[in-house]
C-alpha cells in the first residue's frame, strides 16, 4: 500500500518502520522518541524472538558499524521529514555507537546548531568487582530540535519537599530580615545575592542533563516481561518537556509500549511502530488494560494495524469505524459525516466510495449506488463515463450474482463502470486461532483457598506467539491481563472461596487472537459452573 497515513487516531502498526514512516504525512509529528537496537551483540538484540523480529535483525550487523549507521540513518531521515518545525527528537543509545550516531547521523540530518542536550540516564545495578575499567551504568539520550528557534520546550522541574530540604541540599545560609521573612545568601559570579527562601522554592528543582531513574527490575510494578523496558518516569519527563496536550508522539521502535502508555496518560496522541507481532500485541493489551483501569477521557480510539485480519473481527466491528478504517486502508479519504451523505462513505481521487459491512451484496445496492454517485457530483459522473473511468467503488466482503451481473450490464450498455472490491483484496484475511483450557487442583489450605494449575492449548496454522491471562475476568470491564506474556500456556493461581471467571487470550504469529473463558466455583470442591 502506498497511500499516506494521516493521524486522526492513535495507532499501533506492525511493520518495518522505514516503510511505515514513508507513508506518514510530512511535518505531522510533534515529538519523536526512539530506542533503536544498540550496536552490540546481535543475538542479544533479538528481544521478542518472533519471526518478524528475527527477519528484521538477520545479518543487520554483517557490515559492522558502517552497516549499522547506514541502516539507522535512512530511518532518521524519515523522522526528520515527518517532524514538525516546532518538533524535537530524543534518540536513546549506549556507548557502543553513541559517537557515531551523533556525528554521522544527528549532526548531519538535524544540524549541529540544533543540538540541545546529551542527556545521561544513570541507573543502579549489581555491584561487581572492577577489573580494568569503571562499571558502565548509563545510557545517552541525544536531544535535537528540528529548528532551534521555534521548537517547543516546556522545561521540567519538581517541587522541593520542604524548606529544610532546600537549604540542606543547596548548602546555603538562611537568616531573617527585619520583617521576619527568611532570606538566602545566594552566590553568583563571585557575588553574594539576597533571595527570599519562599521565592526560591517556587522555581522548584530544575532538571539538568543527568537523570537518575532506576531500571525496571523483577519486582517493579511496571514490569511486563520486556527485557529492555524503560521506566515510565523517564518517558514522562521527555514527553512533558517537549510536547503539549493533544500533540502527536511517535515511537518507531515501540518495544513494550511504554511511550504510548505514558503519552496516553498525558493526553497526547501517539503512533507506535514495531516489526515484532509480540511487541504490537503486548502494547495493545497494555494500553487496553490501562484504559479499563483509569476510565479517563481519551482523546480518541486506538487501532492495531497488522499484516492480516480475521473475518469475525472485521465483519462485526462498529459499522462507522469499519467504514473509515477500510477506506483508509484502500488509500481513500473517509467521510466525516455519518448522515446525509447520500450513501457515500468516502472518496479516492474524488471518486465516491461506499462500504457495505456485509456478504453477498445484491443488485439493489448497485442500483442505489449508481443513482447516489450521479446526484453526488453529476459533472464528475458524466466526465468519468465519457472517459471510461469508474464512477465509484463499492467495498464489501462478497458480492452476489445479481450485483455482478448488474455491474456488467451497466458497463456494456451505458458505459457506467462501478468497481466492486472485496475486503480481502484490500487487507489479507486469515482464520484466527482457537484455544482450549484444562485445569487441575494442586493444593488447598485450611481456609478453603485453592491453588489451581491451568494449561492453555492454542491452535493456528501460523503458529502460537504467546498467551495472556485474566484470573478475575469481567466482561464489562474488559480483559485485564494478570499475566501479560506467557510463552508456555501454563499458569498457576490461587483462588479464594467463591465464583471466579478465568480468561485466556491466545495470539498467533500473525497477530490474530482469540479469547476463551471458564467459570469456576471454589467451595469445598473445585468445579466448572
Amino acid at each position: 500500500m502506498s497511500s499516506t497515513i494521516s493521524s486522526p487516531v492513535n495507532r499501533l502498526i506492525l511493520g518495518d518502520n522505514l516503510e511505515v514512516m514513508k507513508r506518514l504525512e510530512a511535518e505531522s509529528v510533534d515529538l519523536i522518541y526512539l530506542d533503536p537496537p544498540f550496536f552490540s551483540n546481535r543475538n542479544y538484540e533479538v528481544i521478542w524472538g518472533d519471526a518478524g523480529e528475527i527477519r528484521s535483525f538477520k545479518d543487520r550487523w554483517a557490515g559492522g558499524i558502517e552497516h549499522y549507521i547506514a541502516w539507522l540513518q535512512e530511518r532518521v531521515e524519515q523522522m526528520y521529514r515527518v517532524l514538525k518545525n516546532t518538533g524535537s527528537i530524543f534518540l536513546h543509545c549506549d556507548w557502543h555507537a553513541d559517537a557515531y550516531i551523533r556525528v554521522h547521523i544527528l549532526d548531519k540530518i538535524f544540524g549541529k546548531k540544533n543540538f540541545r542536550n546529551a542527556i545521561v540516564w544513570h541507573y543502579t545495578g549489581w555491584n561487581k568487582k572492577l577489573s580494568d575499567s569503571f562499571e558502565k551504568r548509563h545510557d545517552v539520550i541525544f536531544y535535537y530540535a528540528k529548528k532551534n528557534n521555534t521548537t517547543k520546550f516546556n522545561g521540567y522541574s519538581e517541587q522541593w519537599a520542604s524548606e529544610e530540604e532546600y537549604v540542606k541540599k543547596r548548602k546555603q545560609k538562611v537568616h531573617k530580615d527585619r520583617h521576619g521573612a527568611y532570606v538566602l545568601s545566594d552566590g553568583g559570579n563571585g557575588q553574594r545575592v539576597k533571595r527570599y527562601l519562599k521565592e526560591a522554592m517556587e522555581y522548584g528543582i530544575p532538571a539538568d542533563d543527568v537523570w537518575e531513574f532506576d531500571k525496571i527490575n523483577n519486582s517493579s510494578k511496571e514490569r511486563i516481561g520486556y527485557p529492555t523496558q524503560k521506566p515510565e518516569a523517564l518517558m514522562e519527563r521527555i514527553i512533558k518537556c517537549a510536547s503539549n496536550e493533544g500533540d502527536l508522539v511517535l515511537d518507531p521502535f515501540m518495544g513494550g509500549g511504554t511511550t504510548m502508555a505514558v503519552a496516553e496518560k498525558l493526553n497526547r496522541r501517539w503512533i507506535g511502530i514495531d516489526q515484532s507481532v509480540q511487541a504490537v500485541k503486548v502494547s495493545e493489551l497494555r494500553i487496553g488494560k490501562q484504559r479499563n483501569l483509569f476510565k479517563k477521557n481519551i482523546l480518541s480510539t486506538f487501532s492495531t494495524e497488522l499484516h492480516k485480519y480475521d473475518y469475525d473481527t472485521l465483519r462485526y466491528k462498529d459499522a462507522f469505524e469499519f467504514e473509515s478504517w477500510i477506506i483508509q486502508q484502500h488509500g481513500g479519504e473517509p467521510n466525516d459525516r455519518q448522515r446525509s451523505d447520500l450513501g457515500i462513505d468516502g472518496k479516492k481521487d474524488n471518486t465516491p466510495i461506499q462500504v457495505k459491512r456485509s456478504d453477498n451484496i445484491g443488485r439493489n445496492v448497485i442500483d442505489n449506488f449508481r443513482s447516489a454517485v450521479e446526484r453526488f457530483d453529476q459533472r464528475l459522473f458524466e466526465t468519468n463515463v465519457a472517459d471510461g473511468k469508474p464512477v465509484g467503488t463499492i467495498i464489501a466482503f462478497s458480492f452476489g450474482r445479481g450485483a455482478i451481473e448488474e455491474v456488467s450490464r451497466l458497463h456494456n450498455h451505458q458505459n457506467v463502470i462501478i468497481k466492486l472490491l472485496r475486503v480481502d483484496e484490500i487487507v489479507p484475511i486469515a482464520t484466527k486461532p482457537t484455544v482450549t483450557i484444562t485445569m487441575r487442583e494442586l493444593s488447598r489450605d485450611a481456609k478453603g483457598n485453592c491453588e489451581i494449575e491451568f494449561l492453555a492449548e492454542g491452535h493456528s496454522e501460523a503458529g502460537i506467539e504467546f498467551y495472556a491471562w485474566d484470573f478475575e475476568y469481567d466482561e464489562e470491564k474488559g480483559f485485564m491481563p494478570f499475566t501479560l506474556i506467557d510463552k508456555s500456556g501454563k499458569q498457576t493461581h490461587t483462588f479464594s472461596a467463591g465464583v471466579h471467571v478465568i480468561a485466556v487470550k491466545v495470539v498467533d504469529n500473525e497477530g490474530l487472537e482469540s479469547i476463551e473463558t471458564i467459570k469456576l466455583k471454589v467451595n469445598g470442591v473445585v468445579k466448572k459452573v
